[in-house]
């Protein structure tokens, strides 16, 4: 249990979080004395908002996944086959990458999955405030997504740095202050281009783009999208909500759902409500992205 318990305050996102909030600080400076419209205050307090709700609902499932990565780690045939090797941490670093496109891209694919992430995606700016804005709800099942690497023999404190280090990776990601990187770079890493990408609301980029700190499985899967001059990405929703309540936010995919699988009649159309993709309807017309994009 202490073993638990020291995951649980050694969490590297709490310590990098006064680094997060001086580079907030920084760029917003920035935007207002070029005039640019990156902020708006009310968007901004709505996102902090949501990132400390974010942090109380990740307390206990944070606690059981810890518990459950323990538990597996402690049955793997494979525990202590290769400890803290160098190469152990690089087979990490690449499957940890993978599980969160997994991860990611079914936050988008599932509808219940993608009522926990949507507030992520809300905002209409693009800006390291919108990258505090983490998905509420997706933290109830975040953690079993990872369940498979401690049966595989890696420490659970392993895993638990390899995830804070992919998401430390992807706060500076959040910004429209860089530009494409050098082409290497765009080809291999997840970067602004890419990831401004994945926040957009155009239709030829919708679902694309859920790599980590790795670009290649969207390349490997067929989710790559390139950032396009002739198409500016506009943040936001298909269907913008127009609130700054986090709680409104947080809640309003939940209440949409629901209303949907109380609509229809058959208990297979409820049930594709709820494990389709967003847009699915049973009696109108079909919305989800991939069918937008034909």
């Amino acid at each position: 249990m202490s073993d638990i318990v020291s995951l649980m305050q050694d969490d590297l996102i709490m310590l990098v979080l006064p680094v997060f909030l001086l580079t907030v600080v920084i760029e917003s400076a920035y935007s207002a004395w070029r005039k640019l419209d990156w902020y708006q205050w009310q968007d901004f307090w709505g996102s902090m908002g949501i990132m400390l709700i974010t942090a109380l609902v990740d307390l206990l499932p944070k606690l059981l996944g810890i518990a459950a990565m323990f538990a597996l780690y402690e049955i793997s045939p494979l525990k202590d086959a290769f400890g803290r090797q160098w190469w152990a941490w690089a087979l990490l670093f690449l499957l940890d990458d993978f599980l969160y496109y997994c991860f990611h891209r079914a936050n988008h694919e599932v509808r219940f999955m993608w009522a926990g992430h949507v507030n992520h995606h809300s905002s209409k700016y693009m800006n390291y405030g919108t990258a505090l804005r983490q998905g509420v709800g997706e933290r109830v099942y975040k953690y079993f997504f990872w369940l498979p690497l401690p049966l595989l023999g890696f420490e659970p404190a392993m895993v638990i740095t390899m995830m804070s280090i992919s998401l430390f990776y992807q706060f500076w990601i959040h910004t429209r202050a860089i530009g494409k990187l050098h082409p290497l770079i765009e080809l291999i890493f997840n970067t602004p281009s890419h990831h401004r990408v994945h926040h957009a609301s155009n239709i030829r980029y919708l679902d694309c783009n859920h790599g980590g700190t790795l670009i290649i499985w969207d390349r490997l899967c067929g989710t790559f999208s390139e950032e396009l001059e002739r198409e500016p990405v506009v943040y936001g929703l298909t269907h913008n909500i127009e609130t700054f309540n986090p709680v409104r936010i947080i809640a309003h995919e939940y209440r949409n759902m629901l209303r949907d699988v109380r609509s229809a009649d058959h208990w297979h159309d409820k049930l594709r409500y709820l494990l389709l993709a967003p847009g699915w309807r049973h009696n109108g017309p079909d919305e989800r992205a991939r069918i937008l994009r034909k």
